[in-house]
């Protein structure tokens, strides 16, 4: 009996290993308003969503000691004038952690700070030079109490740090910056902390008007764009900008230092000569954006590895300068109301919703599922899926923890989110085309106990035989024709093998 309450007891670890698998969505939490909520209010907003991360670019102490509790893992920052005293001297850098850190860790869960923010960009030559020893200063107040490693020490970076961004295997670091940066990659190296860079799509539609750049941007359904060097298709400019980021470290040795977004977002608004920021535009890519984080996909460079990533930013900041624009990335509004709804809030994006297959209306005629079409490739179905999920559709049940994540695939995922967005309109065939990647079929593609709705299906014909299609890369058919679901990883069956058999052989039952 022993044996096997810890082999089931392993086999709950594993099932919600992945349903905590949402800690890489965070946002920035700026101050540059004057009309923003109290911090209490905010806390409380934020636990109402599925924001697992809250990057602030100081150190409040009344916002920190609001996320007390909260479970919110929280970035701080040091300010960019504070950087000389702390390159200078240890006890200075003893004394911000004092104030900063200690009152509130670990009720508050401060994860990382960030020493100055876009500091190389600021051409600065004095203070460049100190970030590096500020850094270190930093870490060695933290080792000091012995915080090392709990807390990460790491700066922000803006874009232009890269001399080559396209295509994204060439991606290197500007020539001026490459020798301060050395010292500043081993440093993250050695203390195992990220690379935070600001990587944002709008800025590169700015710069590229066109139609199929605006699309790409998007996460939208669009040609892609080829690595020359690689061949590797590049499906949305958020990839190709992080795995840009992944070449240039690689080309500095130091490819095993993690990529972080420390900020990208779409504005609501900005001024009438500027093309891109409008509602629509925001809502569809910060959507498309977290779909596709939540799809744990990863990059092509970096397959299966999510990048946490912290959208711009929780609120409108009235009080910023430059473009009006600046002042509109907010996805909450100043009264805590949505600017726009991407599924963040928890009713939406987790609970119940994702644990079961979502019921249709049957008041739509009965036509048939939609499904992806043999020859589509893994490129095309990403984009689909992206898509679909940025648009509104719950696609909870293709989460982790959902009745229909497993199998763990692009194909049966994008499956079932292409036909849970033609069934709110069944009668309209256009809407299972994508790119005529997908077509209508009458066999029920439903699998164990994940329902693929259609309006006007009662739930009690019988499956056919689109069934295979989508499942069987990663389901065991028996040889009589049942189906067997492969819940078990490869490593627990590795465990079972070679530790529950060869024991119970020696067990009387």
């Amino acid at each position: 009996m022993a044996l096997f309450t810890f082999f089931f007891s392993l086999l709950f670890l594993f099932s919600i290993s992945t349903a905590n698998a949402q800690s890489f969505i965070g946002v920035n939490y700026g101050l540059v308003a004057d009309n923003l909520p109290s911090p209490s209010d905010a806390a409380k907003l934020l636990q109402s969503t599925s924001i697992q991360k809250v990057r602030l670019y100081g150190a409040d102490p009344t916002i920190i000691k609001s996320l007390a509790g909260t479970g919110v893992g929280i970035v701080i920052g040091v300010a960019n004038g504070d950087l000389p005293s702390l390159a200078s001297d240890l006890s200075v850098a003893s004394q911000w952690i004092n104030t900063n850190v200690l009152p509130f860790y670990p009720a508050s869960d401060i994860i990382l700070i960030n020493v100055g923010n876009e500091i190389l960009l600021s051409n600065d030559l004095n203070l460049v030079n100190q970030l590096l020893p500020a850094m270190q200063n930093v870490q060695k107040a933290l080792e000091a109490v012995s915080l090392g490693g709990k807390i990460k020490v790491s700066t922000v970076h803006a874009m232009t740090v890269l001399g080559q961004s396209d295509p994204p295997s060439a991606g290197s670091f500007a020539p001026g910056y490459q020798a301060g940066l050395k010292g500043i990659l081993q440093f993250l190296s050695e203390t195992g902390s990220p690379f935070v860079i600001n990587p944002y799509p709008f800025f590169a539609y700015l710069g590229d008007q066109r139609p199929e750049t605006l699309s790409f941007c998007l996460f939208q359904p669009n040609p892609g764009r080829v690595d020359s060097n690689t061949g590797i298709k590049y499906m949305n400019m958020f990839d190709a900008q992080v795995d840009a980021v992944h070449s240039a470290l690689k080309s500095m040795g130091f490819e095993n230092v993690e990529v972080v977004v420390a900020e990208t977002g779409w504005p609501t608004s900005g001024d009438n000569n500027v093309v891109g920021p409008s509602v629509e535009n925001a809502k569809t890519y910060n959507g498309n954006l977290i779909a596709h984080l939540r799809s744990m996909v990863g990059t092509p460079l970096r397959p299966g590895k999510p990048i946490d990533t912290y959208i711009f930013a929780l609120f409108d900041e009235n009080l910023k300068p430059g473009p009006s624009f600046e002042r509109s990335f907010g996805l909450f509004k100043p009264d805590l109301s949505m600017a726009y709804d991407i599924g963040l809030t928890k009713t939406s994006s987790s609970g119940s919703q994702t644990s079961q297959s979502p019921s249709l209306g049957k008041s739509a005629t009965s036509v048939g599922w939609c499904v992806p079409k043999e020859d589509a490739t893994v490129d095309q179905l990403q984009a689909s899926l992206d898509w679909v999920c940025g648009q509104g559709i719950d696609c909870g049940p293709i989460t982790p923890g959902g009745v229909c994540f497993e199998p763990n695939s692009v194909m049966s995922h994008t499956a079932y989110a292409m036909n849970l967005y033609f069934q709110k309109s069944p009668e309209n065939p256009t809407d299972c085309d994508f790119s005529q990647t997908a077509r209508i079929t009458s066999d029920n593609p439903s699998y164990s106990n994940c329902v693929y709705p259609r309006a006007g299906w009662s739930g009690d014909e019988s499956l056919g035989g689109a069934l295979n299609k989508y499942v069987t890369s990663d389901k065991a058919i028996e040889t009589n024709g049942s189906e067997c679901s492969s819940f078990l990883s490869l490593p627990l069956f590795m465990i079972i093998f070679f530790f529950v058999l060869p024991i119970s052989h020696h067990m009387n039952f």
